[in-house]
Parts: C-alpha cells; sequence; structure tokens
C-alpha cells in the first residue's frame, strides 16, 4: 500500500525485518525489539488440557494425534504464518519422534487472520493458537514456551539453525528463517517524527506487553540519521523511561503517521 501509494506514514515499523528488503527498501532502519513463536492454549477445553499436560517437551503429540484444533496465520500474507511454519520445522529435527511435523500437524483450514484468530481461540472454537509470545502475554493466554532452538528467539541459533529453513512467497521471493526482529523507519524526517520514534523503539511499553529485549537493540543498518542515532541513543539505557508511543503525542507532535 505504501509502495502504491495510498499510504503515506512517517514512521513505518514491521514483524520482519526481512520486508525492507522489498518494495519499501529504506535507506536505513532501526531493528529494536524481538520475539518468540510460542503455543498459546485454552485450558478450559479438552484439547487444551492434553497441551498442558503434554508441555514444552511433548506438545506436539496430541497435535500429530489429532486430539487438538489448531489455528494460526496465513504464511502468504503475515510473518507469524511463515513463521509458524520455521518453528514446526525446526522441532522435526529437535525432537528424536517427531519428523515431518509440517506435513503431520497442518492443515488449510487452520488459517486464519490475525483478528479472527484471536476471537476463535477466545471463543473456544480452537483448543490452540500458534501465536506469539507478545499476544499471550498481552491477552493472559495460558501459553506454551518452546526451546530456543525453535522459537526463533535467540541470536546465537539465527545463522546456523534457524536460517536453514525457508519459505516462498507467491511472489516468487523465498523468505529464510532467522532471529524474530522488528524493524522500523522514518520516511519524512522531522523533530516530531523523531520523538516519536525514540518511544516507539525505545519504550518501556515493548518489555510490558511481552517482547524480548536484546543488549544490543536498538541496532541499526544503513545510513541512520545522526539526530535519529543521537535521540534513541541517549534513551538506550534503562528502559524507565515513557511507557507507550501515545504518551509522546504532545500537540506538537500528535499528527506525525505510524503505520505498523
Amino acid at each position: 500500500m505504501i509502495d502504491e501509494g495510498q499510504r503515506d506514514p512517517d514512521i513505518v515499523s514491521v514483524a520482519d525485518v526481512a520486508l525492507f528488503d522489498g518494495a519499501l527498501s529504506p535507506s536505513w532502519h532501526s531493528v529494536f525489539a524481538s520475539n518468540s513463536v510460542v503455543i498459546a492454549y485454552n485450558p478450559e477445553t479438552a484439547g487444551g488440557e492434553r497441551l498442558a499436560e503434554a508441555g514444552t517437551e511433548r506438545w506436539y503429540e496430541p497435535m500429530v494425534d489429532g486430539e487438538v484444533t489448531i489455528g494460526r496465520t496465513d504464511p502468504d500474507q503475515d510473518p507469524l504464518g511463515y513463521r509458524a511454519l520455521f518453528m514446526l520445522e525446526l522441532a522435526s529435527r529437535y525432537y528424536d519422534d517427531a519428523s515431518d511435523l509440517r506435513e503431520r500437524v497442518l492443515e488449510r483450514d487452520q488459517i486464519y487472520p490475525e483478528t479472527s484468530l484471536i476471537s476463535q481461540f477466545e471463543t473456544g472454537s480452537i483448543d490452540a493458537a500458534i501465536a506469539y509470545r507478545n499476544m499471550a502475554v498481552e491477552r493472559e493466554y495460558e501459553y506454551i514456551e518452546l526451546p530456543a532452538r525453535i522459537d526463533l528467539s535467540d541470536p546465537q541459533y539465527a545463522e546456523e539453525w534457524y536460517a536453514t529453513t525457508s519459505y516462498t512467497l507467491p511472489s516468487g521471493r523465498e523468505i529464510h528463517g532467522g532471529l524474530i526482529s522488528y524493524g522500523s523507519t522514518i520516511r519524512h524526517m522531522s523533530e516530531a517524527a523523531v520523538s516519536v520514534f525514540d518511544v516507539l523503539t525505545t519504550g518501556t511499553y515493548l518489555e510490558d506487553h511481552g517482547f524480548l529485549l536484546r543488549e544490543q537493540f536498538p541496532a541499526y543498518t544503513g545510513d541512520v540519521p545522526e539526530r535519529v542515532s543521537e535521540a534513541t541513543g541517549r534513551s538506550n539505557g534503562p528502559r524507565s523511561r515513557l511507557a507507550s508511543p501515545d504518551e509522546a503525542l504532545s500537540p506538537t507532535v500528535s499528527d506525525i503517521t505510524v503505520l505498523i
């Protein structure tokens, strides 16, 4: 939509920095947070109870046995969708008795838009959802934390492990697995945009809402403007600042548009 001129935000943020390699191709961007893939489950359904019993090391067994109804997002439309595929492929290698999980677990009718996935889960129509950790934390869902080697959250596994998985989009572009990385850039530079960008990428709301922060964040790629690096550099200490971007919206910056 941005590429076609249907949207013209001052700031754009993405759930996968790989998306900045496509049509947008900004001259610079910030990597400011990470996340992990988890299995959120409804403890009030029979399938959810079975998942809770299986736990971190055996969660895939009730899925393979058909005892759990699962929801996920579309890998052709949403980074979480293809990250779910990466997670299952890595799990097939990680566990001794869990081969071909993508083929044995996944079905087409499990796919929902993210908003519908949440509603299906909350009404009990599905027992579990392959979700981001922050989605579960924000909504206080019960969830199973997965081993770091398969949850796409640990930088030490990014190159030699996560990157061995891939998915080809309908456009023909191949996406490789990697550390879940949220990126942001300023498209229309102004002091107000820098102020909002600072809070967006360094605010305490990130941790409060279940995102994972790393010592190296925010990190930059490309020719980052000096005033951006200076602003976020001053804020990149203990995260005791503004809780959310909304709190930065004084009258002087309330006209800044952020597309996430």
